[in-house]
């Protein structure tokens, strides 16, 4: 395979990644979900939540989103923009992001459900492993607007 090519063949790997990692989150596929991650991911919502960027592992990062996108709250996240920076075996992608909670009325949801919205960017860092698979090890949100109800976003269950 010629270079070039292998750098498209790389980036498409890449993209596919990314698209798993916000698509298995709002299918609830915990398993599929932790699959994209090494052990350890660095993990940086403090424009959301405040506080310091944090190193954590993969499986505490997928417990958490089980708490906070439990059954009675509905997600779904979308990219575009995906901008892919590749370096030997690892590589930066920036993205452009949105993400929506609904919450279901009969957890405080509200008549109809209550609804938090984010727009902003994603930035993750994957490194290659086991010669073709790429596993996200870093995972950041910068936050550009939020409109709705943060507790939303924060109910956990």
């Amino acid at each position: 395979m010629s270079d070039e090519l292998a750098v498209i063949v790389d980036k498409y790997a890449i993209t596919d990644v990314v698209n798993a990692v916000f698509d298995t989150v709002d299918a609830k596929d915990w398993t599929a979900a932790r699959a994209l991650f090494a052990d350890e991911v660095d993990l940086d919502f403090t424009s959301l939540a405040g506080g310091d960027p944090v190193r954590l592992p993969a499986d505490a990062l997928v417990e958490g989103w089980i708490q906070g996108l439990h059954p009675l709250k509905q997600s779904f996240h979308a990219v575009s923009n995906i901008r892919v920076q590749l370096d030997g075996d690892s590589a930066l992608v920036d993205t452009k992001g949105y993400a929506y909670n609904l919450l279901a009325e009969e957890v405080g949801g509200g008549l109809g459900g209550a609804k938090w919205e984010g727009w902003g960017a994603y930035r993750l860092a994957l490194v290659r492993v086991a010669g073709a698979a790429w596993l996200v090890t870093a995972l950041a949100f910068d936050a550009w607007h939020t409109v709705g109800d943060d507790a939303v976003r924060t109910h956990v269950q």
